[in-house]
């Protein structure tokens, strides 16, 4: 299973957001010098950010972008259901388009759909405080003072 660049860039930026301390704004155009992603891409991924009320944006010249809610309360597992879109992971999975002769008897899909469950299991212990607790390290990685 692979996750969508979408995805990855969106945590990316909760990372770095996550990252700034009382009440320090990010820009747009630092996420996109930091990770080397367009301006416009980090502005879709920011405005979807803010519309599932991870992000909260401030207009104006001295605004920016800091997360809505404390980095505690940000559950990776969640942001990662609520931006895929697909967990098909192989046509048994849609009941709508399956036309697998063995699917009535295939343990494949058993094992896989327990997988994908665990997968998330491991996901939901993890906050993006918990992805930003090796902060100096990450401040390095990124050129950030």
């Amino acid at each position: 299973m692979q996750l969508k660049k979408y995805t990855d860039y969106a945590l990316r930026v909760l990372i770095l957001t996550g990252m700034k301390q009382d009440g320090a704004l990010a820009s747009i155009k630092e996420i996109s010098e930091v990770y080397n992603i367009s301006q416009h891409h980090v502005g879709k991924i920011v405005f979807e950010l803010n519309k599932m009320e991870l992000l909260e944006t401030i207009r104006g010249r001295n605004g920016g972008i800091r997360l809505a809610k404390p980095a505690e309360e940000i559950n990776v597992g969640l942001i990662v259901r609520q931006l895929e879109n697909d967990f098909a992971l192989l046509e048994c999975f849609d009941h709508g388009t399956n036309h697998c002769v063995i699917s009535p008897g295939c343990t494949l899909k058993h094992a896989l759909n327990k997988a994908l469950h665990a997968f998330f299991q491991v996901l939901d212990q993890y906050t993006i405080k918990d992805l930003v607790a090796n902060e100096s390290e990450l401040r390095e990685l990124m050129g950030m003072k």
